[in-house]
């Protein structure tokens, strides 16, 4: 039976190197590298994951593809933003009356103002409620270590 009505449930992980993301009944639905490519003359994003890689160092003047993420901190908090509304675009969870809950995994570098970057582009992208979860592994390291 179809829920119509229910919200989707999607889990990001914004890795430095991939980016994964898992919806609530149907598995992980994105796993692509953590690329995005934006366009300076409109200031907008026009590829991402294996596309935007693929143009790394391959691109017109007007044109770059960068890694927003570097060793787990957000170099690029515009791009991550574009990168974040694309992914929610391709996956088809920012359209519509019913909004998607979205948990996502964040590096443990982040500062505050990266915090509230990712924050406003789920919101811009889509997302109705959000939770922002820093890194499990980082946790358990340090739990774990003296």
């Amino acid at each position: 039976m179809v829920r119509f009505f229910e919200r989707h449930k999607v889990g990001i992980d914004l890795g430095t190197a991939n980016t994964l993301v898992y919806m609530q009944g149907k598995g992980i639905v994105y796993n692509e590298p953590t690329v995005v490519a934006i366009n300076d003359r409109v200031k907008r994003a026009i590829a991402i994951g294996r596309e935007a890689k693929k143009m790394l160092g391959k691109t017109p003047p007007y044109v770059r593809a960068v890694r927003p993420l570097k060793d787990g901190v957000i170099t690029e908090v515009e791009e991550v933003e574009q990168m974040l509304h694309l992914i929610m675009q391709k996956i088809g969870v920012s359209r519509g009356i019913f909004r998607p809950t979205v948990l996502i995994a964040i590096p443990s570098g982040i500062t505050l103002v990266e915090k509230r970057a990712v924050r406003d582009s789920l919101i811009k992208a889509g997302a109705r409620v959000f939770i922002l979860c820093p890194s499990l592994l980082q946790q358990q390291s340090e739990k774990t270590c003296p």
